[in-house]
């Protein structure tokens, strides 16, 4: 059965409709971190279980959205926390990301099962954790269960939830498959 496709109504731009929805879809998830902890002391009352994952998600790929999508199951609401451009430049590479942060917060926002973005400048996430105070903090099993969160997280009664990663899937190697072509 084919999909009836209707054309745009007549007199309406739509590129700038279609903008414009774009970024109401986008703004409703996205939570500046000077407010997060009104934002989570609103959420909290509702009773959901809060789970965090924190990353760059630059080049978002296959191996990211397996890991959000698995964040996603361990609790109700899954708040994104984005390292910032600086932060980024920081602890990985001065010549990263390749994708700015306010596009990175888009792409996160836009996925279905990610319900709120937020971001933190520093190198480490223990500072927006120590806000959040999720009951679950997803991370790659690069990490393991004894990151650098885990301190922060299980403080305020929290958990780690360790996730696979998939094999051959990193930024970092996709980067450097397009260096080696190019």
């Amino acid at each position: 059965m084919r999909s009836l496709r209707l054309p745009f109504p007549k007199g309406i731009d739509k590129e700038a409709s279609m903008k414009k929805t774009w970024k109401k879809a986008c703004e409703k998830k996205i939570c500046l971190p000077d407010q997060i902890e009104s934002f989570i002391s609103a959420l909290r009352k509702t009773g959901k279980t809060i789970v965090t994952l924190n990353g760059s998600f630059d080049l978002l790929h296959a191996g990211h959205l397996q890991i959000l999508f698995e964040a996603s199951q361990m609790g109700d609401y899954l708040i994104v926390a984005l390292n910032t451009d600086r932060s980024i430049q920081t602890y990985k590479n001065p010549l990263r990301p390749i994708i700015p942060l306010h596009y990175r917060i888009e792409m996160m926002a836009a996925l279905e099962f990610v319900d709120a973005v937020t971001w933190f400048d520093e190198t480490d996430p223990r500072n927006i954790l120590s806000k959040i105070k999720p009951d679950v903090h997803v991370n790659g099993s690069e990490y393991g269960m004894d990151c650098i969160e885990a301190e922060v997280v299980k403080a305020h009664g929290g958990r780690i939830h360790i996730v696979d990663l998939v094999p051959g899937l990193s930024t970092s190697q996709i980067v450097q498959k397009i260096a080696a072509i190019h």
